[in-house]
């Protein structure tokens, strides 16, 4: 009789075994096809009665629906039939930073982390959540872990730069901008990113040839991204093959005329940067040519250690000096509240070394103004 009741103890454990099985399977599946509605409004109600693991999928369909307090406790709940899944922690460390609990997240990261230390998505949580408080050594610690796990996640590749940038680590920032670009699927927008970050750094190293690889792929896949058009202007510039510039000149020149520029962008364009002196000049050529009026076409912003203009020298288009006979341009500044002129004139197919020669003269103090007025607007 003994073993009656035993053998039918075990046959009524084995079938509810199954049964949590059977349900935790269709958690499974169901989530995976994104029926979050139907398994909180099937589910939720009996989740006390469910496994540890059906329990997290109940969960999860409410962390995707950004259900965040339902998401904690479902986990929570999870947690407490079996405490040995790193998952759980790790949902309830990702709901605690979009929550803004970071201290909490960390927590719920370093318990993922202490069950499995060789899940890349742990270590980027973690790294998010560092970064959230502005601990920047600690995130790029946790985020280079992530890169060294067993198939890593892409994100941290796109944050590891971005932590070398704000650290003022240009050449760790190229080099794990490049990585980035290696380890990222290039049709994401973190690859987009990438490709510009390296064509800045290497533009600032004075590597035109590198930089003009990455500007240009990223215009073959983002043709109509006309802030990298001026940047590669700016590369064709530093080579001084100024006719390469000129086809992209006029491709800005057409969006302008269709509309289609926004930000700094919508009146003019940078197509040179240099030093002088220790400051950073900036040259802007504007797309708009005011008929029978005063206007600045080229201008060259003379900034601080700041990075705020400090004063600017322009070619100015004066009808007066057309009507006269003089050239198209003549040479001026604004500094200091005063307005200067030049007896230096420049054509339309001017020659730009010799403009910026004319320039650097003016900020050398070895040419003097021919007139100067206070206060004289463009």
């Amino acid at each position: 009789m003994k073993k009656i009741i035993l053998t039918l103890l075990i046959c009524l454990f084995s079938l509810s075994n199954y049964a949590q099985d059977q349900i935790t399977t269709e958690l499974e599946v169901a989530l995976n096809e994104e029926q979050y509605d139907n398994i909180i409004s099937e589910h939720a109600d009996k989740a006390n009665d469910y496994s540890a693991k059906a329990i997290y999928y109940i969960g999860m369909a409410y962390y995707m629906k950004a259900d965040d307090d339902n998401v904690l406790k479902l986990m929570d709940l999870s947690i407490q039939k079996d405490s040995t899944d790193p998952d759980a922690y790790f949902i309830k460390g990702m709901t605690y930073n979009y929550m803004g609990q970071f201290d909490n997240a960390i927590s719920s990261f370093n318990k993922a982390i202490a069950l499995n230390s060789n899940d890349s998505n742990y270590y980027s949580g973690l790294g998010d959540a560092f970064i959230s408080q502005d601990k920047l050594d600690q995130a790029l610690s946790a985020y280079t872990t992530a890169t060294e796990k067993h198939k890593p996640m892409e994100r941290p590749f796109t944050m590891i730069p971005q932590i070398y940038a704000e650290l003022n680590q240009p050449d760790k920032a190229l080099d794990a901008f490049y990585k980035s670009k290696d380890m990222i699927s290039n049709e994401s927008d973190s690859y987009i990113i990438a490709l510009y970050n390296i064509g800045l750094y290497e533009f600032l190293k004075k590597e035109y040839t590198k930089s003009e690889i990455a500007y240009k792929e990223l215009l073959e896949r983002v043709p109509n991204d006309y802030g990298t058009y001026a940047k590669l202007i700016q590369v064709y510039y530093g080579q001084k093959d100024y006719k390469k510039a000129e086809p992209l000149k006029e491709q800005l020149y057409v969006a302008y005329d269709k509309g289609k520029l926004t930000d700094t962008l919508k009146s003019m364009f940078c197509f040179d940067q240099f030093e002088w002196n220790g400051k950073l000049i900036y040259a802007y050529e504007r797309f708009e040519e005011k008929e029978g009026e005063l206007y600045y076409k080229h201008i060259f912003y003379i900034t601080n250690d700041k990075g705020e203009t400090e004063f600017t020298i322009q070619t100015e288009n004066s009808p007066i000096s057309i009507e006269l006979g003089g050239s198209k341009y003549v040479l001026g500044m604004d500094k200091n509240g005063t307005h200067s002129t030049f007896r230096y004139g420049f054509e339309e197919d001017f020659d730009y070394d010799d403009l910026k020669k004319t320039v650097i003269l003016v900020l050398e103090e070895k040419i003097k103004a021919g007139a100067s007025s206070r206060k004289s607007k463009n």
